[in-house]
This record gives C-alpha cells, sequence and structure tokens, in this order.
C-alpha cells in the first residue's frame, strides 16, 4: 500500500500511524488487514494493520515484512511483560500492554493481582484468531483467574466494530483485591472507568505521600487512589467526586485500609469555590481530574478550567503547603500546564516553587517518536507563603 511523502517521512522519523489522508490508494484493502506499506516510489516501508473506518488508517506493526503474524503477536506480549517485570515494584496492579508504546498497537492489557482486563481498539485486533492468539499467550504467561474485556463504544464506532458488553472472557471471578505502595484497593471487573482503576498514577501516589501533610484535599478523588495514600501521612483527608458509585467504592477501599476519610459528593469547581469563599484551608491538596482537552479545538478552553482549579486551591493552602495538580490530556503540554501554574500562582499571589514535574507509571512507557504515548502530567508545586 503507497503513503505520500508526508506519510513516509511520519513512519521514517519513528512514528506508527499513517493518517487516511496520506494513503494514496487504500482499494481492495480489507477491513483489519495485514498490508505492507511503500512509499510513493514502491521502496518498503513496513508491514501495517489497516482500518477501513479510522482517521488513522495505518499502524505500523514491523519494519519488516511479517510472515507470521501470530508468532510476533506472542512474542510482542511476552516481550512486554518482561519490561514489567524489571521495572515493576511495590504492586501487583499494573499496565502489562501499553499498545504501540508495546509495538501491539490496539491492545491494552492491564493487571489487577490475579485479574487480566483486557481492551480491544482496532479491526485489526478484534480478529478472532488475534485474539485467541492474546488471551492464549497471557493465560500461558500470567496463568490469570479470569480475563475480563473491557470496551469504549465511541472507540468501537469509530472503528466500524460490532458492539461488545464488557464480560469475562476467561475464568468465572469477577472481583478482587489489589494493592499498590502497600495500599490495598477493592477491584470489580465490570464496574469502574477504563480498565477499572488508574494505574498510571501509582507511581505519583506514592510521590504525594512522601509530600504530603496536615489536612488534605483530594478533589477529583473517583476510588481514593490519591486520597488512601494521603491519609497515611496526614491528620484528615477529605475526598471530593461527583459520582456516588465512585465514592461507595473509595469508601470500601478506606475500610479495607483502616482508615476515617471524609468522602464528599459534589462538582468540584462549586465545592472549591464554596470552600474558598468560607475561608476553608489546607496543608496539601491534589487535583486530578478527567481530561479536559479531547481534542486541540478544546485546548483554550481546558486550559481555563485548570487555570480556575489551580487559581482557588493555590488560595486555599497554607504557608508551606503542597500542590499536586495534574493533567491526563494529551493536548495540553508540558509547558502549557506549567504556564498556567505560574499564572495561576501569580493572580492568587503565591509564591510558589516546582518540587517535581512527574509523568506516568513506568509501565506506561514513552516512546520519544510517538508524543501521543506521554499524556500524564503530575506537577508537585511548594506554596512558600
Amino acid at each position: 500500500m503507497p503513503v505520500s511523502a508526508r506519510g513516509a517521512s511520519r513512519l521514517r522519523s519513528g512514528h506508527s500511524w499513517v493518517y487516511r489522508s496520506d494513503v494514496l490508494s487504500p482499494d481492495g484493502i480489507g477491513p483489519g488487514e495485514l498490508v505492507a506499506i511503500a512509499d510513493r516510489h514502491g521502496k518498503f516501508l513496513g508491514t501495517g494493520l489497516y482500518s477501513s473506518s479510522s482517521q488513522i488508517a495505518l499502524r505500523l506493526f514491523s519494519t519488516e515484512l511479517i510472515e507470521d503474524f501470530a508468532q510476533v503477536l506472542r512474542e510482542r506480549v511476552s516481550e512486554a511483560i518482561r519490561y514489567r517485570e524489571k521495572i515493576v515494584k511495590d504492586t501487583d496492579a499494573y499496565r502489562v500492554v501499553f499498545s504501540e508504546a508495546d509495538l501491539l498497537p490496539g491492545i491494552i492489557v492491564d493487571r489487577y493481582n490475579d485479574m487480566l482486563a483486557l481492551q480491544v481498539l482496532t479491526q485489526a485486533m478484534d480478529a478472532e484468531p488475534v485474539r485467541q492468539t492474546l488471551v492464549q499467550e497471557l493465560l500461558s504467561r500470567l496463568q490469570p483467574a479470569s480475563i475480563v474485556e473491557r470496551t469504549e463504544a465511541r472507540v468501537r464506532e469509530l472503528e466500524q466494530l460490532a458492539p461488545r458488553e464488557a464480560a469475562l472472557i476467561f475464568g468465572e471471578k469477577s472481583s478482587t483485591q489489589f494493592s499498590m505502595n502497600g495500599v490495598r484497593f477493592h477491584y470489580s471487573a465490570l464496574a469502574g472507568q477504563k480498565t477499572g482503576a488508574f494505574l498510571d498514577q501509582r507511581e505519583n501516589y506514592r510521590a504525594a505521600r512522601e509530600y504530603a501533610h496536615g489536612e488534605a484535599l483530594d478533589v477529583f478523588c473517583y476510588q481514593g487512589g490519591f486520597a488512601l495514600h494521603l491519609a497515611q501521612t496526614c491528620s484528615h483527608v477529605t475526598g471530593i467526586d461527583s459520582s456516588r458509585p465512585a465514592l461507595e467504592v473509595a469508601d470500601q477501599n478506606a475500610t479495607l485500609n483502616g482508615q476515617e476519610i471524609e468522602w464528599l459528593e459534589g462538582n468540584a469547581f462549586d465545592v472549591l469555590k464554596d470552600y474558598a469563599t468560607a475561608g476553608r484551608h489546607y496543608d496539601t491538596i491534589v487535583l486530578d481530574p478527567p481530561a479536559f482537552a479531547k481534542s486541540k479545538k478544546n485546548l483554550d478552553t481546558a486550559l481555563r478550567g485548570y487555570k480556575e482549579l489551580n487559581l482557588r486551591a493555590l488560595k486555599m493552602l497554607r504557608p508551606g503547603g503542597i500542590l499536586v495538580t495534574c493533567s491526563c490530556s494529551y493536548h495540553v503540554s508540558q509547558a502549557d500546564f506549567l504556564q498556567m501554574i505560574a499564572d495561576a500562582g501569580n493572580d492568587a499571589r503565591r509564591h510558589i516553587r516546582v518540587l517535581e514535574v512527574r509523568s506516568q507509571a513506568k509501565d506506561h512507557p514513552i516512546v520519544p517518536a510517538i508524543p501521543e504515548t506521554s499524556y500524564l502530567k503530575a506537577v508537585f508545586v511548594h506554596v512558600n507563603d
């Protein structure tokens, strides 16, 4: 399949995506097919996975010609597992496969103790033989009690894949407990967001615990990831989220760890406004909102939202306080996020210093040539006055 000069340049630079506008002649290629990619002059560039519907028409699978797709799949899964064995510690919950970052585009696998959660995001990986190969290799290497498939309806719609509900695809066990940094969590395979927890924040949870002190506020707390860690070093912790089901799980997690945490259901923007007006102050505040910028066109709105949250939080922190502020929006760059924090500090009339600028946990590897693999920002700020 020939691609334009722009598409070829993108692949040669190390990226793995070719957009539909750069595919020169897709005629006769079926959904999810494995295809040989060439430049305009017929020079071979690699083997790709074709999507007949996504704007990402080709995802590079290998720079070589693939003859035994199943065998390469097994090797890639095995290599992803070996990598985690080297770098993951203090947890039995982590990302096993991270799509393009593990040369397995369209596949996400997370481990929660003795259970695995699988997401299939592309036409090629949704083919039944591919599914069977993936599941067999995961069973062979990790021997889980159960495997659950978690689905994203919007992604499947964009890929023109048949609708699927989240369901167990191996085993009967649908819940378990897992630990991160010595903190225990409940896991229900068929509930919650994403694959069930935000494993990418695991190392940031530990770092936040090291800095946290005094009275703490965890905003957008979900099932209590930050709050449960803060409770180990803080005198009092309040967690805020708009989801009652998430807060119910958070409370169960607190009980599991023998902790007393105050949970509050509410809109974070409204609660922070009310707390600021009431003169409430804290020593530690965590802001971990959902992605505000789903696309570039939402960037300005997203930055305004981040600034409002951070401005209120900075005003509420006591001298010597700690702010942990996060963004999981890929379209918000680290530079933009740091500038937003600087602007919020100026408007709040607070002298702030950056303690750390962190990213996602190492089991969510970043490939420099594929900037989309780097999305999480976690900035640790000390308020001096």
